[in-house]
Parts: structure tokens; C-alpha cells; sequence
């Protein structure tokens, strides 16, 4: 899932999400709800940026109702390493202004 806009190491511009992204949101919601305690009304992808590492750490601005976001980091395992998708870190309390970084 790494777009040609990823370089090695480096993250990609934030974006608009793509199905791709969108999917991996629905895989992760549970795990977000759970590591934060709190049931999200909407979980819906605005902005990603992507970083080619061993596998992709997908850092994605997910609106979860009203004015109020979360940033998500998600790292995909490549495939001949099983491809799973894990959450592996949220930052709640975002904006919409708030810049998508690495974290």
C-alpha cells in the first residue's frame, strides 16, 4: 500500500485517505475505542501520510465526531511477513488544524 510518493524512512505529504486507508480505519476502530475507553460516534479518515519502514506506518487524522479528532499510527507488516495491521499508537484531543506528523 506504500504510494510512489513514500521514500524509505521518510513520511509522505498528508493526503487526502484512499479505500485503502478507509479500510485499515474500519480494522482499527476497535483497538482505538479500547487503548482510549471511549466509543466513537464517526471514525472517519480525513487526512494520511505514509512511511516506508519494514513494512508502513500509516499515520492517519480520523474525525470521531463534531469538531473532535484523533491521529493514528498503524503499522502494516509486509506481506511475506503475514501483513497484518496493528495499531500502534492514538493521539486524541486533535483538530482539524492540527498538523499530521510523526509521532
Amino acid at each position: 500500500m506504500a504510494s510512489k510518493n513514500t521514500r524509505c524512512g521518510g513520511c509522505s505529504h498528508p493526503g487526502k485517505p484512499d479505500s485503502d486507508t478507509e479500510l485499515i480505519c474500519e480494522k482499527v476502530k476497535p483497538h482505538a475505542e479500547l487503548k482510549t475507553g471511549k466509543k466513537f460516534d464517526k471514525f472517519t479518515p480525513v487526512k494520511c501520510s505514509k512511511q516506508v519502514v519494514a513494512g508502513t506506518n500509516h499515520f492517519i487524522k480520523v474525525r470521531v465526531g463534531g469538531d473532535e479528532y484523533v491521529h493514528l499510527r498503524v503499522h502494516e507488516k509486509l506481506p511475506c511477513a503475514g501483513g497484518e495491521i496493528e495499531l500502534t499508537a492514538i493521539q486524541e484531543g486533535k483538530s482539524l488544524e492540527d498538523e499530521l506528523a510523526y509521532f
